[in-house]
């Protein structure tokens, strides 16, 4: 499938998205927001995405006024309709992907580019890269899921700090604070990204499809609820040749070749 906003390419079991923006610093239109939809919709072969942005930025936010939207900035409800109807179905289907997600963050990751930076399993970032939620100088809100991403990863205080002044916050921070797996120089970041991308892409797919449902299920549930999960996943789990493979590997003492079944 062709694209006009992002390039996909998928190598063995690992598929790579490069937002294709750079001269907006990715800036998210709604068509970008409906082609990264698709993309993980069409996953085929995949046993983990890595994201990243081309140029200078990972993603600089939404941008409604592309592509003659211009009347969605200014219309009566518009940004609801995009919300609604583009952005946030795209970093749902992100967060519920039934493989690892890998954000490699190459520059500023703003509004929603900031949610979906945050909406993947591991991220990473260069030390020149940050992290903004700049809503409340135009007199709005986090959206994109921002607001119930944050306040899980840092808890409420930093979120607000976040939220409420518009503070950016630094790869390095961001690292210290927990709201990111790890910060690393800029010119080692695509290649630490790829290399945790293919160590997750060769993994046991199935057990960390259900290893994302039971942390989910952890933010919102109950502890009784999550045994319940926990249990019947380690059934599956368990009756997978990626568990036989893990088990024989273990008694022969060699490195397990998963198939991500």
């Amino acid at each position: 499938m062709s694209y006009e906003t992002i390039k996909v390419e998928t190598t063995g079991p690992l598929m790579t998205i490069t937002l294709n923006r750079p001269d907006r610093l990715n800036a998210m239109p709604p068509l970008m927001a409906d082609e990264l939809g698709s993309a993980f919709y069409d996953l085929g072969d995949a046993r983990a995405v890595l994201i990243t942005g081309e140029g200078k930025g990972f993603c600089s936010g939404a941008d409604l006024a592309a592509e003659g939207r211009d009347s969605a900035l200014t219309s009566k409800g518009g940004s609801h309709r995009a919300l609604q109807n583009h952005y946030s179905p795209a970093i749902s289907q992100i967060l519920r992907a039934p493989v690892p997600v890998i954000a490699a963050v190459n520059g500023p990751a703003a509004g929603v580019g900031c949610s979906l930076a945050l909406a993947a399993d591991f991220t990473i970032a260069s030390k020149k890269a940050y992290f903004l939620q700049a809503f409340v100088n135009i007199g709005l809100v986090p959206d994109g899921g921002s607001t119930w991403l944050l306040a899980r990863a840092i808890g409420r205080a930093r979120a607000a700090r976040m939220m409420m002044l518009g503070e950016k916050i630094g790869a390095e921070q961001a690292e210290d604070w927990g709201l990111i797996y790890k910060a690393v120089e800029a010119d080692d970041l695509m290649d630490e990204a790829r290399t945790l991308a293919e160590k997750l892409a060769n993994g046991p797919t199935l057990a960390i499809k259900m290893m994302k449902q039971n942390l989910n299920l952890a933010l919102d549930g109950t502890v009784q609820q999550v045994f319940v999960q926990e249990a019947e996943a380690q059934r599956q789990a368990g009756d997978s040749n990626d568990a036989k493979e893990g088990g024989m590997a273990f008694l022969q003492k060699r490195k397990t070749e998963f198939k991500g079944n």
